[in-house]
């Protein structure tokens, strides 16, 4: 429990369809050690007391987790990490695989629960067989199952998603006549320990380190211009480069080793991909890929669904290629293969092709 609203209603729901419930909220950092306003959503005082509060109102249990070694070395470590490699991380997934999912989902089985439920938009389906599949919400504009793909058969067997069937607006109204006094509650919506959205300020504050600028250079190698740290940039970019052209300039590669970023035009098919090699990967809906499954694929949480035809290339690597070519997919970012309303499986993007 954040001490927002979802996962306030959440816990709601739970007392009535459990006998035994009891609330949860995971300290991750502290606020004042990142440089984050005290009043910032996530690990602050108010809202552990907002979590504790709604436990009180519904008379459960609550308890805070420490989890923050765990959330710096699995989570904040490996955001640093990619973003100096040149690659774009997405930490809410590996906060999801790491904290919610696998350490909170030990610590309720240490006490003897049977499953932890989140406020999550998304919907957990069993299927005559026995196999788990994730689904997305009823919920189109709030779907989160994106950032999901990463559960395993046995995480998703031991997860709730109380708010999966709803509309938002339905559990604001719900809180509201519970009297939570975080119905009205902003959302938060960036990455938790980065408010502001300066994720190479961030880097730069957490590292205590210098990062060197270096050439923009255009798809024939010509110098364009200098850049200000790899850290501060991802792919498609185009605001902030401070680099005038002919035609809009976008980042199409960053090189972390020689430490040089490559700009392309529009019209350049540097720009472009016509498909990605994932790793790490995650089945749900199978236990080996179909061969030539033509489905639809996601590389960035809020883009539309594109075609793509997707085969297996060993124990862990999916291919998939895109039925058009796209913009520049980051490097990090998580591939999640879907058909219709589920998904199939997911991975971290590797490489272009």
């Amino acid at each position: 429990m954040s001490g927002g609203v979802d996962s306030s209603v959440a816990a709601y729901l739970c007392t009535i369809n459990h006998k035994t419930c009891r609330g949860a909220t995971m300290l991750l950092y502290l606020n004042e050690a990142l440089g984050i306003s005290s009043r910032h959503p996530c690990c602050s005082r108010e809202n552990i007391l907002d979590a504790k509060a709604v436990c009180d109102l519904l008379g459960i249990e609550h308890e805070v987790l420490n989890y923050m070694q765990d959330f710096e070395d699995k989570v904040i470590k490996k955001f640093v990490n990619v973003y100096e490699s040149g690659g774009t991380p997405n930490p809410c997934i590996d906060c999801n695989r790491h904290m919610k999912f696998d350490a909170m989902l030990r610590h309720a089985e240490s006490l003897g629960l049977e499953k932890i439920a989140t406020g999550h938009y998304a919907r957990i389906e069993r299927t005559p067989s026995g196999r788990y599949l994730l689904r997305k919400a009823i919920d189109s504009s709030r779907d989160q199952s994106y950032v999901l793909y990463t559960l395993t058969q046995e995480q998703l067997a031991h997860t709730e998603f109380p708010l999966g069937g709803m509309k938002k607006s339905d559990v604001r109204d719900l809180a509201e006549s519970r009297r939570f006094m975080n119905a009205r509650k902003h959302d938060s919506q960036d990455i938790c320990f980065v408010p502001d959205g300066d994720y190479g300020g961030f880097i730069e504050a957490y590292t205590g380190k210098r990062y060197h600028s270096g050439k923009f250079v255009d798809t024939s190698g010509r110098v364009l211009g200098t850049h200000k740290g790899i850290i501060h940039y991802t792919a498609g970019q185009r605001r902030g480069l401070g680099v005038a052209g002919k035609s809009r300039l976008y980042v199409s590669e960053i090189d972390g080793a020689s430490n040089t970023i490559t700009l392309a035009s529009e019209d350049e098919a540097g720009l472009y991909a016509r498909g990605v090699v994932v790793r790490d990967v995650n089945m749900i809906a199978f236990d080996v890929m179909p061969e030539n499954l033509r489905v639809c694929v996601k590389t960035r949480y809020r883009q539309k669904e594109i075609a793509c035809v997707v085969n297996q290339s060993g124990s862990d690597e999916l291919v998939i290629e895109f039925a058009e070519r796209q913009r520049v997919p980051a490097v990090g970012q998580a591939a999640v293969i879907y058909g219709g309303e589920y998904v199939l499986a997911g991975g971290t993007i590797a490489w272009r092709i």
